[in-house]
């Protein structure tokens, strides 16, 4: 643990962050930390279950005088979104993530820090370690392969759970209490390609310097997507200079905003001047149109070598440019309800090129089921029309707010008492566990918190110390005092 993380920590939160960043964890690899968690359990004396999804569900008892209080589940997801920087050697499937503190904020060195959700698991377990805690039977559940369609929460087992409220630990923003979230899917165009032999200088265009982010919580902000800009880039060098594609991809998880994409094209040895002229023309017509919202675009040109390729045949081209250029992406409608919340969105994750077919997947938000199966269908609509097909995988359900809440109530009452100001209730775009559990357990209450986080499921996300034990008291608080009362 770092000497000066060590220094702030506060009831072992930090100790333990430090040891689940050093185990891997991406979506699909959480075998390790799942039996970190078991081996924590036993270690504690806690009653557990480790299901094949590789959930893990922890219990601790009601202390004395709250045995007759209602159970608390408290609720985080164990797996994160593995991002680094472009340059970077690091293995997301052997090596931890390497910590670094500045100031008050603490990051990752060159990927994504895992805060997400890693500090609702930090909390869980130094709640369920704290033996001078006083509440109720606390339910701590910890699911799997959230960040690639809450696979986890789908597969949970809740029956033998006894809770009536829920606390979910996978916000990002203090002060705030989240009552309502997006539903969402995943859907995946597949676009059948053929291919021709041909001559020619292979050279392959890349952009980045993106900002990227959160698919939810970020498209709003004016996000570039950096294969939709690839796919502008293409169509409008058609008319400038004859190229045929070869390869193209970007983009690593369709909830995520891709930073980088890039292209391999087949040119003619003669036209390698005009094509590196043509490119750097409309990069400054981009740059000059994003300087606001993406300052930090770029782009390089290497060349590949001579020689002979297997580029898509035109007609192929042509189709899959059309499909990538007609694909919406971004807010597609703003909620007429609750001011300035995103009500339906798509983004355009992941797009790759293999031999036969391309793959395009696409997140889809919203917080109408009718709207959110809309956009799906104009997906399906699009692609089946120009020969592909669709696939929709990852789909959750909305968590819909409710008018009255007991659990509402309790939070912002301790909140108001502890830091003298309300706690504003809100609803969100990115999708929560809410939804699915709420399935799964009719009638339950639920709510969201969490501390202050920035730039999730990037490189430069980063967590605020202060706010991160400020947040973890204000748990104590709400979990120690009876709702009841």
């Amino acid at each position: 643990m770092i000497k000066s993380l060590e220094e702030m920590d506060y009831k072992g939160i930090f100790k333990y962050f430090s040891e689940i960043s050093k185990i891997p964890r991406g979506s699909g690899n959480e075998i390790e930390i799942s039996e970190y968690l078991v081996s924590f359990a036993k270690t504690w004396g806690l009653v557990y279950t480790r299901d094949e999804a590789n959930n893990v569900i922890i219990i601790k008892e009601a202390t004395p005088g709250y045995e007759d209080e209602p159970s608390i589940m408290l609720q985080g997801h164990m797996d994160m979104v593995c991002e680094k920087r472009k340059d970077g050697t690091h293995d997301f499937l052997k090596d931890g993530i390497k910590l670094l503190v500045d100031g008050d904020y603490l990051h990752a060195d060159g990927t994504t820090l895992g805060a997400d959700n890693g500090i609702a698991v930090a909390y869980m377990l130094a709640l369920l370690s704290d033996k001078d805690l006083k509440h109720p039977r606390i339910e701590a559940v910890i699911t799997s392969d959230e960040e690639v369609g809450m696979n986890g929460a789908k597969a949970l087992d809740l029956s033998s759970l006894k809770s009536q409220y829920m606390i979910n630990l996978d916000s990002e923003e203090e002060g705030y209490l989240l009552a309502s979230c997006a539903g969402g899917l995943t859907g995946t165009c597949t676009l059948p390609l053929n291919r021709v032999t041909e001559e020619g200088k292979a050279i392959k265009i890349s952009l980045g310097g993106l900002k990227g982010g959160h698919s939810g919580m970020d498209i709003v902000s004016n996000r570039t997507n950096a294969n939709k800009l690839l796919a502008r880039l293409l169509y409008d060098l058609r008319e400038r200079v004859p190229f045929d594609v070869i390869h193209m991809e970007g983009g690593y998880k369709d909830n995520v905003i891709p930073r980088e994409a890039f292209a391999k094209l087949l040119i003619s040895t003669e036209d390698y001047k005009q094509m590196t002229d043509s490119v750097g023309e409309i990069m400054q017509i981009y740059k000059k149109e994003l300087e606001g919202s993406e300052p930090e675009l770029d782009y390089s040109i290497e060349e590949l070598g001579d020689g002979q390729y297997s580029p898509l045949h035109p007609i192929s081209f042509e189709k899959l440019l059309f499909l990538l250029i007609q694909i919406p992406y971004g807010v597609q409608v703003m909620s007429s309800d609750i001011d300035g919340l995103v009500e339906s969105s798509l983004n355009l994750g992941i797009f790759r090129l293999e031999e036969e077919e391309a793959v395009i997947c696409n997140s889809v938000r919203s917080s109408k089921s009718s709207y959110k199966q809309y956009i799906s269908s104009r997906l399906e609509y699009l692609v089946e029309f120009l020969g592909g097909e669709y696939l929709v995988r990852s789909q959750y359900p909305a968590w819909e707010f409710k008018k009255e809440s007991k659990l509402r109530d309790h939070l912002q009452k301790h909140y108001k008492e502890m830091f003298g100001k309300e706690m504003k209730v809100e609803a969100i775009h990115a999708g929560l566990e809410c939804g699915l559990i709420a399935e799964k357990k009719p009638g339950i209450d639920i709510v969201s918190i969490g501390p202050d986080m920035s730039r999730v499921h990037t490189i430069d996300e980063r967590v605020s110390i202060s706010s991160t034990i400020r947040v973890y008291q204000f748990l104590e608080r709400i979990i120690q005092e009876k709702i009841s009362e």
